[in-house]
């Protein structure tokens, strides 16, 4: 009976143990890709792609015509 605890009790701090060290270091890579800048302004010959100025029956318009 003794040696069945004693088992429960190592797989218990093993498991325990495994899920600070898996919960810290994603906290340590979100820390880490927070602080990457994502959006850069654009540098060279950048092209803006979407027009906000379309209406919402031009754009339903073209998603049925495309089906996507």
């Amino acid at each position: 009976m003794k040696q069945i605890i004693s088992e429960i009790l190592k797989v218990f701090i093993i498991f325990t143990a495994c899920t600070f060290l898996f919960y810290f270091g994603l906290r340590y890579m979100h820390d880490e890709y927070e602080q990457i800048h994502r959006y850069d302004p654009p540098e060279g010959p950048a092209v803006k792609v979407s027009n906000t100025e379309d209406r919402f029956i031009d754009r339903l318009n073209i998603f049925f015509r495309l089906g996507e």
